[in-house]
């Protein structure tokens, strides 16, 4: 028994409202739109200056395109802005395209894009909802996302999975909209990596800090089984995840090594709109072995992940 006099709060008697009645800043009436193989995006890139990120992006896209045409691991880690800035439809196509063969995301990213698929809109005012204790509090976000990691825990199923599958055997009106569905129905590993607190679903009643815990962990050892398939040639990519993903993908890094596999051939990329200190300390600078090398870019996510997409696919000869 604790020691201490103060007693943790409880999240019992939360009071909830329905998400559907919330009001969004972000629909996918607003989302990006997928662009076919453009022959022009080919010239595009070939037409950029051989000067610093000029030249790294030409680089970066032939050291994509050798990891598909080779059938390498493409680990795509993703933090929950690229979602909330619509750009879910560039990520699926790039998923069925056979340019992403997995990914991983911050406990966020099961957010909104569950939110995406059960109402076709995500990201509630902060600024608002925080003043009067509605921050975080839509019913369907909380239970539903708990009762899917709950479940899938007690199946022994990691908490991407967990989630993935539950969106994808819904009959949510957008879940061709949703990362996890899609990516359920490809067969495509999703981990999804938790600090405990950051998200609004473990301030509910139905939260199980044990099963969070367990299923996360499952899948940080399945993010470590991935990134083992980077070897000769594979890449990983790291877009708006500051933190969390940074750290997760360096500890992953070492256990693997640690178990034997230098992993000495690899290249990875960060795309982010401001330049942070661990995405290119653990991601750009420290991974890398005897060959592979880093590349970081910077803009706006809206900008850049599309343009990133059409300058893939336009280089593609399967297109």
């Amino acid at each position: 028994m604790s020691k201490y006099k103060i007693k943790p709060l409880s999240p019992g008697g939360l009071k909830t409202y329905s998400l559907q009645s919330r009001k969004d800043k972000v629909n996918i009436n607003n989302f990006a739109q997928i662009l076919g193989s453009e022959k022009s995006f080919t010239r595009f890139v070939r037409s950029l200056p051989n000067i610093l990120a000029g030249s790294d992006f030409k680089e970066f896209i032939s050291v994509m395109g050798k990891a598909k045409k080779r059938n390498r691991a493409i680990i795509f880690g993703l933090g929950a802005h690229v979602i909330k800035v619509g750009l879910s439809p560039i990520i699926i196509d790039l998923m069925k395209g056979g340019w992403i063969t997995a990914l991983a995301l911050n406990g966020a990213g099961i957010i909104h894009d569950f939110e995406i698929a059960f109402t076709g809109q995500t990201s509630e005012d902060v600024q608002l909802q925080v003043k009067n204790g509605h921050f975080g509090m839509a019913q369907e976000t909380g239970q539903m996302l708990n009762a899917a990691i709950n479940s899938g825990e007690e199946k022994g199923l990691g908490l991407g999975e967990a989630v993935g599958e539950m969106i994808a055997t819904s009959d949510f009106p957008h879940k061709d909209m949703s990362l996890l569905s899609v990516a359920y129905k490809l067969n495509l590993p999703v981990t999804v990596h938790v600090a405990i607190g950051t998200d609004i679903i473990h301030f509910h009643p139905d939260v199980k800090g044990e099963a969070i815990g367990n299923a996360s962990l499952k899948d940080f050892f399945l993010f470590c089984s991935l990134l083992e398939k980077l070897d000769d040639g594979g890449v990983f990519v790291n877009i708006g995840s500051a933190v969390i993903l940074p750290e997760v993908f360096l500890k992953a890094l070492s256990f693997v090594r640690n178990k034997g596999r230098l992993l000495e051939n690899f290249s990875t990329a960060v795309f982010d709109f401001i330049h942070h200190y661990r995405p290119y300390e653990n991601v750009v600078k420290r991974p890398h072995g005897k060959k592979g090398r880093g590349f970081y870019f910077i803009g706006h996510h809206e900008i850049m992940i599309p343009l990133l997409a059409a300058s893939l696919k336009s280089s593609d000869p399967k297109e």
